[in-house]
């Protein structure tokens, strides 16, 4: 049997702990607050993200972080990107030597500009080999009620991302394998700022054309620096990345998207915040992937605008201007060759 520990109970770590258990993996799915804990093993529902879905009976929940990882052969990570280092410090001694340690976070570390995997393997200590990812277009209320989907499961090593593709596949959830973590990785956080300003525009009453430039011009600046940290460029081209983009930039359901429609009714980040209540990655992970676009000399024009935005530097008119007076450029030379 296949066991696994999900550590927290937010929307997408209790949604992936839902499909892991109807996987047939054997899953204990970590939460702080021992009133979550028990509502999911009593009334098998995490009231307070997910109050009208019914989750599997097999899947059980505890408040003990030691209890949920012993003999897990999966751990996976699931907390807001900024607070994993933190959350992974205190949770690494716990954690076997032989256990894959499993990303679910969409962010880049502000400071130090590292990947989530890259964060994992400085505080654990866990090789390439034990450390995985799982990107795609994930809306986790979608998920959640069982609708049809697909997700690419990564890792450098071929054989533990197909460990895991087994471990987490369902007639609903369909994983696809990859070796590319790093392309994985960059476009499940980036397509975070691009949702944040497609959501801009919409919530500034532009139509379908302004918000198609800015998903395929967010595309294009994403593969830019893909290719300049070693990524894969076809992975742009997949699930994790023109899928994962496409999604969040188009639905309702996406934070970032949501967040972004809010600001560009000029509401302001703090408000934002406020009425949004779950985090939005793309807020913090644009200053981040813009510090790590700057240490390897790649233009990210649409993220740097974001980011400025988003830290009060330039308000919407002039957000707009900006990427429009940009030069000109032959299109052939958006993606890699």
């Amino acid at each position: 049997m296949t066991t696994a520990a999900v550590l927290s109970a937010g929307s997408w770590g209790t949604v992936f702990a839902a499909v892991l258990a109807d996987a047939g993996t054997d899953v204990t799915l970590h939460a702080r607050r021992p009133e979550i804990a028990a509502e999911i093993n009593t009334s098998h529902r995490n009231p307070g993200y997910l109050p009208d879905v019914d989750l599997p009976k097999r899947l059980r929940a505890t408040t003990d972080a030691a209890e949920a990882l012993a003999g897990a052969d999966f751990a996976v990570v699931s907390v807001p990107a900024q607070a994993l280092r933190a959350s992974l410090t205190a949770w690494a001694p716990l954690i076997s030597p032989h256990t894959v340690l499993v990303s679910l976070m969409k962010g880049i570390e502000l400071g130090t500009a590292k990947r989530m995997s890259e964060v994992i393997t400085e505080v654990t200590g866990a090789g390439p080999e034990r450390v995985a990812v799982v990107s795609g277009p994930n809306l986790a209320m979608e998920i959640a009620n069982r609708q049809p989907a697909a997700s690419v499961v990564a890792c450098a090593d071929d054989q533990v991302a197909q460990r895991l593709q087994a471990a987490c596949h369902t007639p609903y959830f369909r994983p696809y394998t990859n070796t590319d973590v790093i392309g994985c990785e960059l476009g499940g956080a980036a397509k975070n700022v691009i949702a944040l300003a497609v959501g801009i525009a919409a919530g500034m009453g532009l139509g379908n054309n302004s918000q198609s430039l800015l998903i395929t011009r967010g595309l294009a600046e994403t593969a830019r620096l893909g290719a300049a940290l070693g990524a894969d460029p076809h992975t742009f081209s997949g699930l994790a990345g023109m899928g994962d983009l496409v999604a969040t930039c188009t639905s309702p359901l996406s934070r970032n998207r949501s967040f972004g429609e809010l600001l560009g009714r000029g509401r302001s980040v703090t408000e934002a915040a406020a009425a949004i209540s779950q985090t939005s990655e793309g807020v913090k992970t644009s200053e981040a992937i813009l510090d790590l676009a700057r240490r390897h000399g790649v233009e990210m024009p649409i993220t740097e605008t974001v980011a400025r935005l988003v830290a009060g530097d330039v308000d919407l008119d002039k957000a707009t201007t900006l990427l429009m007076e940009r030069p000109t450029k032959p299109e052939r030379h958006a993606f890699p060759h």
